[in-house]
């Protein structure tokens, strides 16, 4: 698209999780025609280490391989860089200043649009990694918002990452979909007004027929932001954590 800042894609976090974004950027996309679609540059880097493992059990940092793949993509040409996968976003205070182009919020995205689609003050459910849940990337942003964050109880918590699980090793079926309906449902049971698909895996297996509440894909909010950041020049959020919520995590 002529005139169109280029979208850079850190991912391979995981890479149907990549191919998931790209896609939807292709979808929400004003184009009849290859040319006017937007420059994308995407590096998929598989090796990243797990984001949870560092987060949570003193796994490798994948601070550095974040920077790497950020700088691939800046000297590429990317204007600004889309990152999905939400567990990563709580290295972006690290990230960020090394990188030098902006990265735009998932999370802020996202919960943008649950304060959207629910009344004010009203409890969201919050499906994500038990990364991203520790992190508490979610709470603070819908907190922030003036909306009441709920995640699922260790049980649930453990279905969701089992449902996770299953789409990175490809199993895309409805194994997967029941092992995140386990916490999705209780989460609607507890008072949930909306629910968000806070792991980029996780939009793949789950849709908006499968609960009674409005399901907000935190992937296709991603997208649509980088469309218009694109194509519109608006200001990129990134609304990232302060570094001190990430080592609270990590205690």
């Amino acid at each position: 698209m002529a005139n169109s800042r280029v979208v850079g894609i850190l991912g391979g976090m995981g890479p149907l999780a990549t191919a998931d974004l790209y896609r939807k950027i292709i979808e929400f996309t004003p184009a009849h025609r290859d040319q006017d679609h937007l420059h994308v540059i995407i590096d998929a880097d598989p090796t990243v280490p797990d984001r949870t493992e560092a987060l949570l059990r003193g796994g490798e940092d994948p601070t550095p391989w974040l920077v790497a793949g950020g700088r691939r993509l800046r000297a590429a040409g990317a204007a600004f860089i889309v990152m999905p996968c939400n567990t990563a976003h709580a290295f972006l205070p690290r990230v960020q200043p090394l990188v030098e182009i902006p990265f735009v919020s998932m999370i802020a995205e996202a919960a943008r649009e649950a304060a959207r689609r629910v009344s004010p003050g009203a409890p969201v459910g919050i499906l994500a990694t038990s990364g991203t849940v520790a992190a508490a990337l979610y709470q603070h942003e819908l907190d922030r918002l003036g909306l009441r964050p709920i995640v699922p109880d260790r049980a649930e918590q453990a279905a969701v990452e089992t449902a996770i699980n299953l789409v990175k090793a490809g199993e895309v079926g409805p194994a997967a979909t029941d092992q995140v309906l386990i916490a999705a449902r209780a989460l609607e049971r507890d008072g949930a007004a909306a629910l968000i698909a806070a792991c980029t895996e996780l939009p793949i297996v789950l849709r908006q027929d499968d609960v009674a509440v409005p399901l907000i894909d935190a992937t296709a909010e991603l997208a649509r932001a980088a469309v218009t950041a694109a194509t519109r020049g608006d200001p990129v959020d990134t609304a990232a954590p302060a570094e001190g919520d990430r080592h609270a995590a990590d205690s």
